[in-house]
């Protein structure tokens, strides 16, 4: 009797599959030492972990430029393994919303002087 409560109070899936979490696009400007030390390919490679997409680039500023889509939640981790990558010294990370892309996988882009 105890079983077939236990089942009854269990509801059921709408349509049968997981949710998807929902994406999110954000735009984060790394400032600080943070060229000519592998910035871009240690972010690339956080990024391949994580499975987030986007692209990251150098800007003549002095700044690394990152845009990247995923799940909010796998940004927020993402965002704060950015402070591991080796031989940068990070000062500042500004983080803001980005109109939603969606990318093929995760770029190192290079800007043409």
């Amino acid at each position: 009797m105890e079983d077939q409560a236990r089942r009854e109070s269990v509801p059921a899936a709408k349509s049968g599959r997981l949710s998807v979490p929902e994406k999110k696009t954000i735009q984060i400007i790394i400032s600080g030492k943070v060229h000519r030390v592998g910035m871009r390919n240690c972010i690339r490679s956080l990024a391949g972990r994580l499975n987030i997409r986007g692209e990251v680039m150098n800007l003549p500023d002095g700044t690394v430029l990152v845009i990247a889509t995923s799940d909010p939640i796998l940004l927020e981790k993402f965002v704060s393994m950015i402070y591991g990558c080796p031989r940068a010294v990070i000062r500042d990370i500004e983080i803001s919303d980005y109109p939603l892309t969606h990318f093929g996988d995760f770029q190192v882009k290079r800007i043409e002087p």
